[in-house]
């Protein structure tokens, strides 16, 4: 082995260089652009704020929250469905669906295209659930109490 490090020590030098240079260029290096600007904010300097951010500033909201109007024609009971019987639709998403005032299969049943998409809108990181689960197909035969047909559609209720 001491025959190998006298022939090959320049070259196992080399390496341990190149590593220590490779290993310092990672870890110390830095790749962000710095910002080093000496150049000061037009309102540090005492000058008033623009008009035009003013009255954004001061002017009321654009536009308030809408309520979904879900299935008008149809007042949920007090108790209303166990919504997690649709597939796809788990204890989070009928937590929200309860926030928004959907209770029962026959108000999902009854959403049209405008109210899924005013829904869908709402379920943050569960967008398109409605449409790819068939929330309404599904919930049409729960609220018919066709459990018969929403097994042989849907599979085995759980």
């Amino acid at each position: 082995m001491s025959e190998l490090l006298q022939i090959y020590w320049p070259l196992i030098v080399a390496a341990l260089v190149l590593g220590v240079a490779i290993a310092w260029y990672v870890f110390n290096a830095s790749r962000k652009t710095r910002v080093t600007g000496t150049s000061r904010d037009v309102l540090d300097e005492g000058a008033a704020p623009a008009e035009r951010n003013k009255a954004l500033i001061d002017s009321a909201p654009a536009a308030t929250p809408m309520q979904p109007a879900v299935g008008a024609a149809i007042q949920p009971d007090a108790s209303g469905d166990d919504l997690t019987r649709i597939k796809g639709l788990g204890p989070k998403l009928a937590a929200t669906l309860r926030d928004l005032g959907v209770t029962t299969f026959a108000q999902i049943a009854a959403w049209d295209e405008a109210g899924i998409d005013r829904i869908d809108s709402q379920l943050g990181r569960f967008q398109g659930r409605i449409r790819r689960d068939d929330w309404v197909g599904q919930a049409q035969l729960l609220a018919q109490g066709d459990d018969a047909g929403f097994a042989e559609r849907y599979g085995k209720l759980s």
